[in-house]
């Protein structure tokens, strides 16, 4: 089993969602996160004075699949986050070792 942990800009995530249902993942789980890469933040007016936004607002999509879901997942969340644009984000992908479903003790990917 593996761990994606995706960055990806806040207005992409319905698409991504959609994407990951239609490869066969059944859950995710999305946070609220701010950083930034190579886009380096940009600047805002507000009240006429200008500011640099370094800390961007993200969004962190996880979703833990089987190693045979894992590059249908891959390809959705590439193709549906894309825009082309420098900010589009990051895909990582740890190893799990075991996943226990609490409810009923399910395990790895009867658990999923």
């Amino acid at each position: 089993m593996k761990l994606i942990s995706c960055i990806i800009r806040p207005y992409r995530l319905d698409e991504v969602r959609d994407a990951l249902a239609a490869a066969g993942v059944s859950g995710i789980t999305v946070t609220e996160v701010r950083g930034f890469g190579r886009q380096k933040g940009h600047t805002e007016m507000y009240r006429g004075a200008e500011y640099v936004v370094d800390f961007l607002p993200k969004l962190k999509v996880d979703v833990v699949v089987t190693d045979e879901q894992l590059d249908g997942a891959l390809e959705a969340i590439q193709q549906s986050a894309r825009t082309g644009n420098v900010g589009d984000g990051k895909i990582f992908v740890s190893p799990v070792e075991q996943v226990v479903r609490i409810r009923t003790g399910e395990l790895d990917a009867d658990a999923l």
